[in-house]
């Protein structure tokens, strides 16, 4: 690539499109790009000297030296159309990223969950130690307010998407994978093998001086661990591994544990964020660190004060001892893991849930239905569905609430639109409660719209 390079993008709003635009602003490229509606990324990349032009132009593309698109860019597009019947090179997020990772020491975070947080809390550890990283993550690290940057040192941190296949362009100095679940089937064929094959595949490409760092919980891991060429570390919190975490409590807002490596104590870490699956994140963090140059009192430096990342258990306020969260869990596990971390905190949760997909609802709906046993209500609302996705038969959110009540929450409710859960969590919520939306669509406007509406509320109470 030469940073003289004219490089647009299609769809350039969304996380992962817009940081890879940043990192080739701060690079020196020519960036320009479109999308159907403005945002704060598209604000921030604008302010950075990004020309964005808000709606799709075949026009757009003219002049650019290469055209990035994403999975969520559909073939039609006329921008992506017109680049094809021209001729122009067309590169796909995730190409793109390989160019910057696989040239350098890339650190390529993949898995079923935690993608997003481990990544972010080695970003963030590696830059206040002054390792002065590129990182491109899927969503802000609240702690550096940006979710990109082009650093000066060797290493790149990405997250490395499993969900499309798209994973597979990488070829990492250090790879990390937290779990491995049957999800996202949809693209493997309906074949829970093909996608344990694209994770050997993952592994295949670590680099021949680099280093896989897995999840050793993970029975799956465990499985093509033994078929890999690549040098393995482990870290686990449930079983034997190189790297442990011991001694792991509550304390307050904050959770605090033991790392130990082949027995021996190297110190005590504490995140801010609750869950034991965060734990998980927090050690892959340490060690990916360690392999990395930092010494251990950097990641634990660093790892105290990570906020996590947005839409990755987001307090967007609290008001009247009501606090309010929003969160990415969209599949079955992860929303079980988030609701468990939560019972620590000693509040009444108040869960709101949106399905994605018709057929990732249809594909996991027993799983879903047994899913919300740890939340004190659950309010269940419409299907999230990208444009262009059919709806199937007898998929609902209604029929879903009625298998949760079955199977795992009695206290749950159907309320159909957004509004319509406002005004339920308006008249139900009170003191002490946590309220926390969850899905992986935009759920998290509940959340935002919530947090003024109590404060109204409370307005309102103090008046009377």
């Amino acid at each position: 690539m030469n940073p003289k390079e004219h490089v647009h993008f299609i769809g350039i709003g969304g996380y992962g499109m817009s940081a890879i635009a940043r990192v080739l602003l701060e690079m020196g490229y020519r960036v320009t790009g479109s999308d159907v509606a403005e945002n704060k990324l598209i604000q921030r990349l604008a302010a950075l000297g990004a020309e964005i032009h808000i709606g799709h132009q075949a026009v757009l593309v003219e002049g650019a030296d290469r055209v990035v698109y994403s999975s969520s860019i559909p073939e039609e597009n006329v921008e992506l159309k017109a680049a094809r019947e021209k001729g122009m090179p067309v590169f796909h997020r995730s190409q793109m990223l390989a160019n910057l990772l696989n040239d350098k020491k890339g650190i390529a975070v993949a898995g079923a969950h935690g993608k997003t947080t481990t990544s972010s809390m080695i970003a963030q550890t590696m830059e206040e130690s002054g390792a002065d990283p590129t990182y491109v993550i899927g969503g802000e690290v609240v702690s550096l307010g940006s979710n990109a940057k082009a650093g000066a040192s060797p290493y790149v941190v990405a997250e490395a998407d499993e969900s499309d296949g798209t994973f597979l362009e990488y070829e990492p100095q250090i790879a990390v994978v937290t779990n491995i679940e049957s999800d996202h089937l949809e693209n493997y064929d309906g074949s829970f093998e093909n996608l344990k094959d694209a994770y050997r595949q993952f592994l295949s490409q670590v680099k021949p001086d680099g280093v896989a760092v897995l999840g050793w919980d993970d029975p799956y891991l465990k499985e093509i661990a033994q078929e890999s060429d690549a040098r393995i570390i482990t870290y686990a919190l449930d079983t034997e591994a190189d790297y442990i975490a011991t001694d792991i409590r509550q304390v307050l807002n904050r959770i605090q544990f033991t790392v130990r490596h082949h027995g021996t104590s190297l110190g005590e870490v504490t995140i801010h964020i609750p869950g034991r699956h965060n734990v998980a994140n927090a050690l892959a963090a340490v060690v990916v660190c360690l392999e990395a140059g930092l010494t251990f009192e950097q990641a634990v430096d660093g790892l105290s004060r990570f906020q996590g990342a947005k839409r990755r258990f987001q307090v967007i306020g609290e008001v009247d001892e009501i606090m309010v969260v929003d969160d990415y869990a969209h599949h079955p596990t992860e929303i079980i893991s988030t609701l468990k971390g939560l019972k620590a905190l000693d509040r009444r949760i108040l869960a709101v849930f949106q399905p994605q997909r018709f057929s990732r609802t249809h594909l996991l709906m027993d799983e879903f239905s047994r899913a919300f046993a740890e939340a004190d209500e659950l309010v269940l609302t419409d299907i999230y569905s990208p444009p262009g996705e059919p709806p199937i038969e007898g998929v609902t959110s209604e029929r879903l609430a009625q298998m949760v009540k079955k199977n795992s929450n009695p206290n749950t409710v159907y309320r159909a639109s957004k509004e319509e859960v406002e005004t339920y969590l308006l008249n139900h919520a009170r003191p002490g409660d946590l309220v926390i939306t969850m899905g992986a669509g935009d759920i998290w406007r509940v959340a935002h719209n919530l947090v003024p509406a109590l404060k109204a509320r409370q307005k309102e109470k103090s008046k009377g």
